[in-house]
Protein backbone atom coordinates (compact mmCIF):
# COMPACT_ATOMS: atom_id res chain seq x y z
CA UNK A 1 0.00 0.00 0.00
CA UNK A 2 1.44 3.24 -0.81
CA UNK A 3 1.75 5.86 2.13
CA UNK A 4 1.81 9.44 1.97
CA UNK A 5 4.95 11.48 1.79
CA UNK A 6 5.87 14.27 3.98
CA UNK A 7 8.43 16.48 2.37
CA UNK A 8 10.03 19.46 4.44
CA UNK A 9 9.60 22.50 2.48
CA UNK A 10 11.22 25.60 2.48
CA UNK A 11 10.26 28.50 -0.06
CA UNK A 12 8.07 26.29 -2.69
CA UNK A 13 7.88 28.27 -5.92
CA UNK A 14 4.31 27.84 -7.30
CA UNK A 15 4.59 26.36 -11.20
CA UNK A 16 3.40 28.76 -13.91
CA UNK A 17 0.56 26.36 -16.30
CA UNK A 18 -0.48 28.55 -19.04
CA UNK A 19 -4.02 27.55 -20.70
CA UNK A 20 -4.21 26.31 -23.98
CA UNK A 21 -5.49 28.30 -26.86
CA UNK A 22 -8.04 25.49 -27.93
CA UNK A 23 -9.20 25.47 -24.08
CA UNK A 24 -9.18 29.31 -23.73
CA UNK A 25 -12.90 29.86 -24.57
CA UNK A 26 -14.09 26.82 -22.90
CA UNK A 27 -12.66 28.10 -19.80
CA UNK A 28 -14.24 31.95 -19.51
CA UNK A 29 -16.38 31.62 -16.42
CA UNK A 30 -15.95 28.17 -15.48
CA UNK A 31 -16.48 27.12 -11.58
CA UNK A 32 -14.42 25.14 -9.79
CA UNK A 33 -16.54 22.25 -9.53
CA UNK A 34 -18.31 19.99 -12.12
CA UNK A 35 -21.64 18.87 -12.68
CA UNK A 36 -19.95 15.54 -11.51
CA UNK A 37 -18.85 16.08 -7.75
CA UNK A 38 -17.89 12.77 -7.43
CA UNK A 39 -15.13 12.00 -5.12
CA UNK A 40 -11.70 10.01 -6.95
CA UNK A 41 -11.19 6.75 -5.80
CA UNK A 42 -9.44 3.51 -6.23
CA UNK A 43 -9.76 0.35 -4.77
CA UNK A 44 -6.21 -1.61 -4.62
CA UNK A 45 -6.15 -5.71 -4.62
CA UNK A 46 -5.71 -5.65 -0.78
CA UNK A 47 -9.16 -3.81 -0.37
CA UNK A 48 -7.89 -0.83 0.55
CA UNK A 49 -9.53 2.59 -0.50
CA UNK A 50 -7.08 5.26 -2.38
CA UNK A 51 -8.99 8.71 -2.20
CA UNK A 52 -7.82 11.93 -3.72
CA UNK A 53 -7.41 14.83 -1.74
CA UNK A 54 -9.23 18.04 -1.80
CA UNK A 55 -6.86 20.18 -3.96
CA UNK A 56 -6.41 17.38 -6.56
CA UNK A 57 -9.99 16.41 -6.58
CA UNK A 58 -10.92 20.23 -7.33
CA UNK A 59 -8.83 20.18 -10.45
CA UNK A 60 -10.51 17.20 -11.50
CA UNK A 61 -13.87 18.69 -11.37
CA UNK A 62 -12.77 21.75 -12.76
CA UNK A 63 -11.39 19.47 -15.65
CA UNK A 64 -14.73 17.62 -16.12
CA UNK A 65 -16.94 20.43 -15.83
CA UNK A 66 -15.17 21.28 -19.44
CA UNK A 67 -17.53 18.67 -20.91
CA UNK A 68 -13.86 16.95 -22.93
CA UNK A 69 -14.35 13.89 -24.53
CA UNK A 70 -12.36 10.72 -23.72
CA UNK A 71 -9.28 10.59 -25.32
CA UNK A 72 -9.38 6.83 -26.62
CA UNK A 73 -12.47 7.39 -28.45
CA UNK A 74 -10.70 10.39 -30.48
CA UNK A 75 -8.72 10.91 -33.65
CA UNK A 76 -5.25 12.10 -32.42
CA UNK A 77 -5.95 15.44 -34.17
CA UNK A 78 -9.11 15.97 -32.05
CA UNK A 79 -7.73 14.41 -29.14
CA UNK A 80 -5.06 17.50 -28.95
CA UNK A 81 -7.93 19.89 -28.83
CA UNK A 82 -9.52 18.62 -25.95
CA UNK A 83 -8.66 20.31 -22.65
CA UNK A 84 -6.23 19.68 -20.14
CA UNK A 85 -5.32 20.00 -16.10
CA UNK A 86 -3.80 22.68 -17.23
CA UNK A 87 -6.62 24.72 -18.22
CA UNK A 88 -7.95 23.16 -15.07
CA UNK A 89 -5.63 24.76 -13.22
CA UNK A 90 -5.51 28.20 -14.80
CA UNK A 91 -9.83 27.98 -14.18
CA UNK A 92 -9.41 27.65 -10.46
CA UNK A 93 -6.59 30.58 -10.51
CA UNK A 94 -8.50 32.93 -12.02
CA UNK A 95 -11.45 32.11 -9.99
CA UNK A 96 -9.44 32.90 -7.38
CA UNK A 97 -8.63 36.07 -8.58
CA UNK A 98 -4.87 35.34 -8.80
CA UNK A 99 -2.52 36.16 -11.66
CA UNK A 100 -2.08 33.52 -13.83
CA UNK A 101 0.72 34.79 -16.01
CA UNK A 102 4.28 32.72 -16.01
CA UNK A 103 6.45 35.58 -13.69
CA UNK A 104 3.85 36.07 -11.07
CA UNK A 105 3.44 32.37 -10.37
CA UNK A 106 7.80 31.16 -10.61
CA UNK A 107 8.98 34.50 -9.66
CA UNK A 108 12.71 34.49 -10.97
CA UNK A 109 12.75 32.68 -13.88
CA UNK A 110 12.34 33.82 -17.66
CA UNK A 111 11.41 31.42 -20.79
CA UNK A 112 11.89 31.77 -25.10
CA UNK A 113 11.26 29.87 -27.48
CA UNK A 114 13.74 29.02 -29.96
CA UNK A 115 14.57 26.41 -32.92
CA UNK A 116 16.64 23.59 -31.89
CA UNK A 117 18.03 20.21 -33.97
CA UNK A 118 16.25 17.83 -34.06
CA UNK A 119 16.84 14.33 -35.36
CA UNK A 120 15.35 14.93 -38.47
CA UNK A 121 14.51 18.88 -39.04
CA UNK A 122 14.69 22.17 -36.34
CA UNK A 123 12.17 21.65 -33.40
CA UNK A 124 10.75 24.27 -30.98
CA UNK A 125 11.94 24.13 -27.52
CA UNK A 126 11.06 26.20 -24.97
CA UNK A 127 14.17 27.35 -22.84
CA UNK A 128 13.75 28.60 -19.17
CA UNK A 129 16.84 30.28 -17.07
CA UNK A 130 16.79 31.64 -13.41
CA UNK A 131 17.53 34.73 -12.72
CA UNK A 132 21.39 35.70 -12.72
CA UNK A 133 24.34 35.57 -14.36
CA UNK A 134 25.26 31.12 -14.64
CA UNK A 135 26.73 29.60 -15.56
CA UNK A 136 23.64 27.51 -14.75
CA UNK A 137 23.16 23.36 -14.57
CA UNK A 138 21.31 22.21 -17.61
CA UNK A 139 17.88 19.94 -17.35
CA UNK A 140 16.58 18.28 -20.57
CA UNK A 141 12.99 17.94 -19.50
CA UNK A 142 10.40 15.87 -21.83
CA UNK A 143 6.71 16.41 -22.20
CA UNK A 144 4.22 13.54 -21.38
CA UNK A 145 1.39 12.74 -23.54
CA UNK A 146 2.11 9.05 -24.39
CA UNK A 147 3.85 10.35 -27.86
CA UNK A 148 0.73 11.71 -29.61
CA UNK A 149 -0.62 14.26 -27.73
CA UNK A 150 -0.18 17.41 -25.85
CA UNK A 151 3.24 19.68 -25.67
CA UNK A 152 5.75 21.97 -24.12
CA UNK A 153 2.81 24.59 -23.16
CA UNK A 154 0.83 22.23 -21.59
CA UNK A 155 3.74 21.04 -19.52
CA UNK A 156 5.34 24.54 -18.54
CA UNK A 157 4.23 23.61 -15.19
CA UNK A 158 6.52 20.90 -14.33
CA UNK A 159 9.69 22.65 -16.36
CA UNK A 160 9.25 25.79 -15.33
CA UNK A 161 9.14 24.51 -11.59
CA UNK A 162 12.13 22.83 -12.70
CA UNK A 163 13.89 25.46 -13.20
CA UNK A 164 13.11 27.46 -9.81
CA UNK A 165 13.66 24.40 -7.53
CA UNK A 166 17.16 23.47 -9.32
CA UNK A 167 17.98 27.12 -10.22
CA UNK A 168 18.97 25.39 -13.44
CA UNK A 169 18.46 26.13 -17.08
CA UNK A 170 15.62 23.57 -18.46
CA UNK A 171 15.04 22.78 -22.28
CA UNK A 172 11.98 21.35 -22.82
CA UNK A 173 11.60 20.54 -26.39
CA UNK A 174 8.23 19.61 -28.86
CA UNK A 175 9.10 16.32 -29.67
CA UNK A 176 7.55 14.41 -33.01
CA UNK A 177 3.96 12.59 -31.97
CA UNK A 178 2.41 9.75 -33.46
CA UNK A 179 0.76 8.66 -35.28
CA UNK A 180 2.43 11.10 -37.68
CA UNK A 181 5.94 10.24 -36.44
CA UNK A 182 6.07 6.55 -35.05
CA UNK A 183 8.72 4.70 -32.96
CA UNK A 184 11.11 5.91 -32.74
CA UNK A 185 11.19 9.47 -34.13
CA UNK A 186 10.50 10.88 -30.46
CA UNK A 187 13.29 8.76 -29.02
CA UNK A 188 15.76 9.97 -31.38
CA UNK A 189 14.55 13.75 -31.42
CA UNK A 190 15.29 13.55 -27.61
CA UNK A 191 18.90 12.20 -28.25
CA UNK A 192 19.01 14.59 -30.38
CA UNK A 193 18.45 17.57 -28.48
CA UNK A 194 20.43 16.30 -25.60
CA UNK A 195 23.22 16.06 -27.81
CA UNK A 196 22.73 19.49 -28.97
CA UNK A 197 22.61 20.92 -25.39
CA UNK A 198 25.93 18.73 -24.35
CA UNK A 199 27.44 20.54 -26.85
CA UNK A 200 25.94 24.03 -26.97
CA UNK A 201 25.17 24.90 -23.38
CA UNK A 202 27.72 27.56 -23.14
CA UNK A 203 26.06 29.53 -25.31
CA UNK A 204 22.51 30.01 -23.57
CA UNK A 205 24.43 30.50 -19.85
CA UNK A 206 24.65 26.35 -19.23
CA UNK A 207 27.60 24.83 -17.80
CA UNK A 208 27.66 22.17 -20.34
CA UNK A 209 29.92 19.53 -17.71
CA UNK A 210 26.47 19.40 -14.95
CA UNK A 211 23.26 17.88 -17.19
CA UNK A 212 20.07 16.13 -16.40
CA UNK A 213 17.28 14.16 -17.86
CA UNK A 214 13.67 14.72 -16.63
CA UNK A 215 10.29 13.84 -18.12
CA UNK A 216 6.95 13.53 -17.09
CA UNK A 217 5.06 10.56 -18.15
CA UNK A 218 5.76 9.68 -21.62
CA UNK A 219 8.75 11.90 -21.17
CA UNK A 220 10.02 10.21 -17.70
CA UNK A 221 10.45 7.34 -20.27
CA UNK A 222 12.04 9.35 -22.96
CA UNK A 223 14.38 10.66 -19.85
CA UNK A 224 15.49 7.28 -18.71
CA UNK A 225 15.64 6.11 -22.17
CA UNK A 226 17.97 8.91 -23.72
CA UNK A 227 20.11 8.54 -20.66
CA UNK A 228 21.00 4.57 -21.96
CA UNK A 229 20.99 5.69 -25.00
CA UNK A 230 24.02 8.79 -24.19
CA UNK A 231 25.72 6.57 -22.33
CA UNK A 232 25.74 4.26 -25.39
CA UNK A 233 26.80 7.11 -27.84
CA UNK A 234 30.27 8.32 -25.16
CA UNK A 235 28.46 11.84 -24.52
CA UNK A 236 28.38 13.49 -21.47
CA UNK A 237 26.87 11.83 -19.16
CA UNK A 238 23.69 13.29 -17.21
CA UNK A 239 24.49 13.33 -13.64
CA UNK A 240 21.29 13.02 -12.42
CA UNK A 241 17.56 11.58 -13.73
CA UNK A 242 14.36 12.70 -12.88
CA UNK A 243 11.28 10.66 -13.97
CA UNK A 244 7.52 11.59 -13.10
CA UNK A 245 5.33 9.15 -13.36
CA UNK A 246 6.94 6.83 -16.00
CA UNK A 247 5.76 5.21 -18.53
CA UNK A 248 8.36 2.24 -18.09
CA UNK A 249 6.71 -0.51 -20.32
CA UNK A 250 4.08 -1.08 -22.37
CA UNK A 251 3.84 -5.11 -22.38
CA UNK A 252 1.97 -5.80 -18.68
CA UNK A 253 -1.51 -3.88 -18.48
CA UNK A 254 -2.36 -5.84 -15.81
CA UNK A 255 -0.31 -4.99 -13.10
CA UNK A 256 -1.48 -4.30 -9.60
CA UNK A 257 -2.08 -0.20 -10.83
CA UNK A 258 -3.28 -0.76 -13.89
CA UNK A 259 -6.41 -2.86 -12.14
CA UNK A 260 -6.58 -0.19 -9.15
CA UNK A 261 -7.05 2.87 -11.49
CA UNK A 262 -8.11 1.44 -14.51
CA UNK A 263 -10.93 3.98 -14.57
CA UNK A 264 -9.00 6.82 -12.74
CA UNK A 265 -8.82 10.64 -14.52
CA UNK A 266 -6.79 12.50 -15.70
CA UNK A 267 -5.41 9.06 -17.05
CA UNK A 268 -6.99 5.96 -17.32
CA UNK A 269 -6.18 2.23 -18.84
CA UNK A 270 -8.39 2.23 -22.45
CA UNK A 271 -5.95 6.06 -22.86
CA UNK A 272 -2.69 3.65 -22.32
CA UNK A 273 -3.80 0.93 -25.10
CA UNK A 274 -4.80 3.66 -27.82
CA UNK A 275 -1.35 5.33 -27.34
CA UNK A 276 0.29 2.15 -27.56
CA UNK A 277 -2.20 1.60 -30.83
CA UNK A 278 -0.72 5.01 -32.20
CA UNK A 279 2.97 4.88 -31.73
CA UNK A 280 4.50 1.78 -32.88
CA UNK A 281 4.23 0.71 -36.21
CA UNK A 282 4.41 -3.17 -35.56
CA UNK A 283 3.87 -4.52 -32.22
CA UNK A 284 7.51 -5.95 -31.74
CA UNK A 285 8.38 -2.52 -31.36
CA UNK A 286 6.59 -2.25 -28.14
CA UNK A 287 9.17 -5.15 -26.49
CA UNK A 288 12.19 -2.37 -28.26
CA UNK A 289 14.26 -1.61 -24.93
CA UNK A 290 14.15 2.23 -25.80
CA UNK A 291 10.30 1.85 -24.69
CA UNK A 292 10.12 -1.20 -22.27
CA UNK A 293 13.11 0.20 -20.00
CA UNK A 294 11.91 -2.38 -17.56
CA UNK A 295 14.59 -4.41 -19.72
CA UNK A 296 17.19 -2.25 -20.88
CA UNK A 297 20.94 -2.24 -20.01
CA UNK A 298 20.31 0.40 -17.11
CA UNK A 299 24.08 -0.29 -15.84
CA UNK A 300 26.42 2.72 -15.25
CA UNK A 301 23.39 5.26 -15.15
CA UNK A 302 23.79 8.16 -12.82
CA UNK A 303 21.69 8.32 -9.76
CA UNK A 304 17.35 8.60 -10.68
CA UNK A 305 14.45 10.00 -8.76
CA UNK A 306 11.11 8.54 -9.52
CA UNK A 307 7.94 10.26 -8.60
CA UNK A 308 4.69 8.46 -8.49
CA UNK A 309 0.69 9.34 -7.80
CA UNK A 310 -0.82 6.91 -6.16
CA UNK A 311 -4.16 7.19 -8.08
CA UNK A 312 -2.50 6.42 -11.04
CA UNK A 313 -2.72 2.91 -13.66
CA UNK A 314 1.23 4.06 -13.90
CA UNK A 315 2.03 3.70 -10.00
CA UNK A 316 3.21 -0.03 -10.47
CA UNK A 317 5.36 1.48 -13.46
CA UNK A 318 7.50 3.23 -11.55
CA UNK A 319 7.91 0.08 -9.08
CA UNK A 320 9.17 -2.00 -11.58
CA UNK A 321 11.59 0.53 -12.89
CA UNK A 322 12.90 1.83 -9.10
CA UNK A 323 13.16 -2.56 -8.74
CA UNK A 324 14.97 -2.47 -12.43
CA UNK A 325 17.77 0.14 -11.34
CA UNK A 326 18.84 -1.30 -8.60
CA UNK A 327 19.43 -4.52 -10.15
CA UNK A 328 21.85 -3.06 -12.38
CA UNK A 329 23.55 -1.46 -9.49
CA UNK A 330 21.99 2.27 -9.70
CA UNK A 331 20.90 4.63 -7.22
CA UNK A 332 17.45 5.15 -7.04
CA UNK A 333 14.95 6.79 -4.65
CA UNK A 334 11.07 6.83 -5.23
CA UNK A 335 8.51 8.87 -3.87
CA UNK A 336 5.19 8.24 -4.10
CA UNK A 337 2.35 10.74 -3.03
CA UNK A 338 -1.07 9.42 -2.00
CA UNK A 339 -4.01 11.39 -2.67
CA UNK A 340 -2.61 12.52 -5.76
CA UNK A 341 -3.65 11.39 -9.91
CA UNK A 342 -1.01 11.71 -12.77
CA UNK A 343 -0.50 14.88 -13.91
CA UNK A 344 -0.57 16.41 -10.14
CA UNK A 345 3.49 17.38 -11.03
CA UNK A 346 2.79 20.35 -12.92
CA UNK A 347 -0.09 21.84 -10.54
CA UNK A 348 2.01 23.30 -8.03
CA UNK A 349 0.16 26.50 -8.20
CA UNK A 350 -3.05 24.88 -6.61
CA UNK A 351 -2.18 21.22 -5.63
CA UNK A 352 -0.19 21.03 -2.51
CA UNK A 353 1.61 17.95 -3.40
CA UNK A 354 2.62 19.36 -6.44
CA UNK A 355 4.55 21.62 -4.61
CA UNK A 356 6.13 19.20 -2.59
CA UNK A 357 7.12 16.89 -5.66
CA UNK A 358 8.68 19.52 -7.35
CA UNK A 359 11.08 21.02 -4.19
CA UNK A 360 11.82 17.12 -3.65
CA UNK A 361 12.70 16.57 -7.66
CA UNK A 362 14.95 20.23 -7.00
CA UNK A 363 16.59 19.43 -3.57
CA UNK A 364 17.67 15.86 -5.41
CA UNK A 365 19.29 17.81 -8.83
CA UNK A 366 21.18 20.24 -6.77
CA UNK A 367 22.59 17.70 -4.83
CA UNK A 368 23.79 16.10 -8.07
CA UNK A 369 24.67 18.94 -9.79
CA UNK A 370 26.78 20.23 -6.56
CA UNK A 371 28.25 16.85 -6.56
CA UNK A 372 29.57 17.03 -10.10
CA UNK A 373 31.61 20.35 -9.84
Amino acid sequence: MAHRILVSVGAIALAALIVSPQAQSASKGVPPMAKDKSTTTAMSRTGTQYTADADMQAVLDTLASFDGKPIETLAPAEARKQPTPTDAVTAILKKQGKDTSPTALVPGVTSEDRQVPGAAGPLTARIYTPAGAGPFPVIVYFHGGGWVIADRVVYDGGARGLAKQANAIVVSPDYRLAPEAKFPAAWDDALAVYRWVATNAASFKGDPKRLALAGESAGGNLAVSTAVAARDAGLTAPLHIVSVYPVAQTGNLSTESYVDSATAKPLNKAMIGWFVDKVFAKPDDAKNPRVDIVNADLKNLPSVTIINAQIDPLRSDGDLLESALKKAGVKVEQRNYSGSTHEFFGAAAVVKDAQEAQAYAGKRLKQAFDNGR
